[in-house]
């Protein structure tokens, strides 16, 4: 008769056999080939298609609301204007000129939507995770040289 011990082995032995047999996540490398369409070389062993790809907002061009409560520096600047007055059948006249030197700042303040320019561009490095089965990979971020 098995003791405790011996069945837990066996449980562990039998569960890593099937997560081996069933081809199991794994972290992997790639390179962006094409953007149009999305192509990208996982560790020079195969090319993956738009449609094996899952991508996250680090990846892709994407909109961000943010709250805001600053203001931009001073500076001095001046305006050229022209026009003219009055109809041209009747009576007009012209005028141009530049606004004096102005010093002034802006304040920003409240929601505001910005949008994040991270879309894959042909080049970058990602760090995909393969899913369990291997039919789809998720983009996970690009890889920062340092």
């Amino acid at each position: 008769m098995r003791d405790m011990n011996d069945i837990t082995k066996l449980i562990k032995k039998a569960s890593l056999e099937s997560t081996n047999s069933s081809d199991p996540m794994a972290i992997m490398f790639g390179n962006v080939i094409s953007v149009e369409p999305l192509q990208i070389n996982v560790e020079q062993r195969f090319t993956l298609g738009a449609l094996q790809l899952i991508l996250t907002n680090n990846v892709m061009d994407h909109d961000v609301s943010i709250t805001m409560d600053w203001s931009t520096e001073e500076i001095t600047h001046n305006h050229g204007y022209s026009g003219s007055t009055g109809t041209a059948d009747l009576h007009s006249h012209s005028y141009s000129g530049t606004t004096e030197d102005n010093t002034h700042g802006h304040s920003v303040k409240g929601k505001k939507t910005i949008t994040i320019h991270n879309a894959l561009v042909i080049g970058d490095q990602v760090i995909l995770v393969k899913m369990q089965g291997g039919q789809e990979y998720i983009v996970l971020d690009k890889v920062v040289a340092v």
